[in-house]
C-alpha cells in the first residue's frame, strides 16, 4: 500500500459513490489504474464494503439506537475475541468495540422501539456466559454518524460573536 491507495481510500471514505473519472482526475492517475487499485484493495479485504449513511428519521422510520456497554470476565485463551464474536452475530448490533475504562465492550444497537432495544440486552445478552454487567443508553437525537452531520446550517446563518 502506497501513498496514492492512502488517498483512494479517503476519498472513498468521504464519497463510495465517487465516480472513477473524478478519483483517477484528483489523483492524477488513469481510470484502469485506480480501477485495479480499488479491486487490490477489495481483495485485500482493506475495503470491507460500501453502504450508505441514512437519516432513517428522515426517511419516516421509527427506530431507536442505544449504547451497550459490558463488563466481561474473559475467556481463559480467548480473551474478549470468543465473547465479542458471539455478541457480533446478532442482526441489532451494528457495531462492536472493545474499549478501555469501566467497561469492556461497547455495542451500538438498533431496533424498532424500546421494548424490543430493551428486551434484547435482558434477554440475548445480559444472559451469556461472562458477562457481568450492563449499562444502556437511548440514544435521543443524532447529530453526527460516520462524519456526516444530521443537521442542516440555514444559508447565512452567522456565529454568535460577544466582547
Amino acid at each position: 500500500m502506497d501513498e496514492k491507495d492512502r488517498e483512494i481510500l479517503h476519498l472513498l471514505e468521504e464519497n463510495g459513490r465517487l465516480p472513477l473519472p473524478e478519483l483517477a482526475a484528483s489523483l492524477a492517475l488513469s481510470g484502469d489504474e485506480v480501477e485495479e487499485r480499488i479491486r487490490a484493495l477489495e481483495e485485500s479485504r482493506v475495503i470491507r464494503k460500501y453502504t450508505a449513511v441514512i437519516d432513517w428519521e428522515r426517511a419516516g422510520v421509527s427506530r431507536v439506537s442505544a449504547i451497550i456497554d459490558l463488563k466481561i470476565a474473559p475467556e481463559r485463551d480467548f480473551g474478549y475475541d470468543k465473547i465479542a464474536e458471539r455478541v457480533a452475530r446478532y442482526r441489532q448490533v451494528k457495531a462492536l468495540y472493545l474499549v478501555s475504562g469501566v467497561y469492556d465492550l461497547q455495542l451500538l444497537v438498533t431496533g424498532m422501539d424500546m421494548n424490543e432495544v430493551s428486551r434484547f440486552v435482558s434477554e440475548q445478552v445480559a444472559t451469556m456466559d461472562h458477562i457481568r454487567e450492563t449499562a444502556t443508553h437511548i440514544i435521543m437525537k443524532i447529530y453526527k454518524e460516520n462524519g456526516n452531520p444530521f443537521f442542516e446550517k440555514e444559508g447565512g446563518e452567522r456565529l454568535p460573536i460577544s466582547f
